[in-house]
């Protein structure tokens, strides 16, 4: 097999081509080639030519071949328009599925490049390309982008609509959803009911509108498609029934909060040297019950004879401890060691102030001996625990999760949480009936009687639902009865937020739009 019929096994578009030659330059292959016609249409009317006008050599860049960059320099000539009514006088041969005008590379490598382009944007799609020895810069790629044709809309039957951020806070466009198939058809540049109203007037035959509750969304829809029907999506109706809950949760909190228990009173224990004479005192006295002498319990304690015979005398401990705070040495508090004590208790624990007061009561001691006394004290303190008390959050995490998907210890929980507050109580079955309307979709038969009986409850934030539902009563229904919801429009909002990240501050409205419609 020559090489010409090996590179047209390899690339069937070398079969047009007669190949001159192949050679070798650098990390390059390169490929002389030329056409094998006789003629060719003209690019302005069709008509066959095969007058000769002149020639030259293109270079154009094709995929790479074993990870080394392959140009092919094509021979291309150029040939007289015989037909009086074309404008052109002469137009250059392009080989079909190959070349195209002013393309400096082939149309599978345009193709490769454009796939890489809406998958990775410029910088990151230009360090692929470069692994792929297909040198392009990030800019080329971008261009690219903004290229290409706008898909094709066709007919739309059921319609998701959604805003995303362009700028969260400041500015947010529109993304329209095909919900049967699951692609985007559009991308408006605005969050408002003209732009919606406008695309559907401009695109008829919507049936089916899958919305948010927002106010501009449901009026776009009235004016652009008035004969569809609106769904409210099933996932915000939730969401908003969890914005109420978490609302009434937080009220009604300080109704299950135990009281704070009460500070034990502090009591300064006795210092190591009034804890030893005490356990000396009772090991010589317990001698003394056994019948021993004064030379025994020397010898069997180890102590000095006259503080053994001082012991024997004192008939109780106390009679040796010193005077002091702790039953240590005598020190500048003394006699005012209980007053401290009992202002501490009382809740005064600042050490300049306790030491103010001392000084009024006429005694002279430094301040620094004072704050020393007091951080004893609170060293001696045992610190109040209060039992744990759940957050607003967690437990409207408990009450919106299914039943059977709670653990033991939530279910004892919320349990105990209903028993102790009757507004909760009636708060969760009421939520309970929403949820299982929601998810068995009963709304065209349940849904009145939930709101009416939600509006008569003692519940403010779940009165204020009801009302929200009754404004918007008509989609709320066909939300909570039809199938049809917004989950592919909130799957493609996340979408545009990752190409929002990978495009950086180069996302555009327009480059964005192209990659949110072409990108697969």
């Amino acid at each position: 097999m020559s090489v010409a019929d090996l590179l047209a096994v390899l690339f069937p578009q070398f079969a047009l081509l007669h190949v001159e030659l192949v050679r070798s330059v650098g990390r390059s292959v390169r490929v002389h080639a030329r056409g094998r016609t006789s003629g060719a249409s003209c690019t302005g009317c069709g008509t066959w030519s095969d007058r000769v006008h002149s020639g030259y050599e293109r270079r154009i860049s094709d995929t790479a071949v074993s990870g080394q960059e392959l140009v092919l320099h094509l021979r291309v000539r150029r040939f007289f328009c015989d037909s009086a009514e074309c404008g052109k006088r002469t137009f250059a041969e392009q080989v079909p599925g190959l070349t195209f005008r002013y393309g400096r590379c082939t149309v599978s490598l345009r193709k490769v490049r454009e796939t890489v382009a809406l998958a990775l944007g410029g910088r990151a799609g230009a360090r692929l390309s470069a692994h792929l020895s297909d040198g392009i810069g990030r800019d080329a790629l971008i261009r690219l982008i903004r290229a290409l044709p706008d898909p094709l809309t066709g007919k739309v039957r059921v319609l998701g609509v959604d805003d995303f951020a362009l700028r969260k806070g400041h500015h947010y466009g529109t993304v329209l959803i095909d919900i049967e198939g699951r692609r985007p058809v559009e991308v408006l540049p605005e969050r408002s009911a003209d732009a919606l109203a406008d695309w559907l007037t401009e695109h008829p035959g919507v049936e089916v509108v899958c919305r948010d509750r927002a106010r501009y969304y449901a009026e776009g829809a009235d004016r652009g498609a008035g004969t569809a029907t609106q769904v409210a999506d099933r996932f915000h109706l939730w969401q908003n029934l969890g914005e109420a809950a978490e609302r009434l949760v937080a009220r009604l909190r300080p109704q299950w909060v135990p009281p704070a228990p009460e500070r034990e009173k502090v009591v300064l224990p006795e210092g190591r040297l009034a804890q030893r004479t005490r356990e000396r005192h009772a090991a010589v006295h317990a001698l003394m019950d056994k019948g021993m002498g004064h030379s025994q319990i020397v010898a069997e304690l180890g102590l000095d004879p006259k503080t053994a015979r001082k012991f024997i005398r004192a008939a109780t401990a106390d009679e040796l401890i010193g005077a002091g705070p702790t039953g240590g040495r005598q020190t500048s508090l003394d006699g005012h060691a209980a007053y401290l004590i009992a202002r501490f208790n009382e809740g005064c624990t600042s050490a300049d102030r306790l030491h103010r007061e001392l000084a009024e009561r006429g005694l002279t001691v430094s301040e620094r001996t004072v704050r020393r006394f007091i951080h004893r004290l609170r060293d001696n303190a045992k610190p109040t625990t209060r039992p744990p008390i759940p957050k607003a959050r967690e437990v409207t995490r408990l009450i919106l999760t299914h039943p059977d998907n709670r653990p033991e210890a939530d279910r004892v929980l919320l349990k105990e949480l209903r028993n102790r507050c009757r507004e909760l109580d009636e708060a969760c079955v009421l939520i309970a009936r929403f949820a299982s309307m929601l998810v068995n979709r009963r709304g065209q038969e349940e849904l009145e009687q939930w709101t009416a009986d939600a509006e008569a409850s003692t519940l403010p934030e779940l009165r204020g639902f009801a009302n929200g539902l009754r404004k918007d009563w008509d989609a709320v229904t066909a939300g909570l009865t039809l199938h049809w919801n917004s989950g592919p429009v909130e799957g493609h909002v996340n979408r545009i937020k990752m190409l929002k990240r990978q495009m950086f501050g180069r996302a555009k409205l327009d480059l964005l739009r192209k990659r949110v419609l072409l990108a697969t």
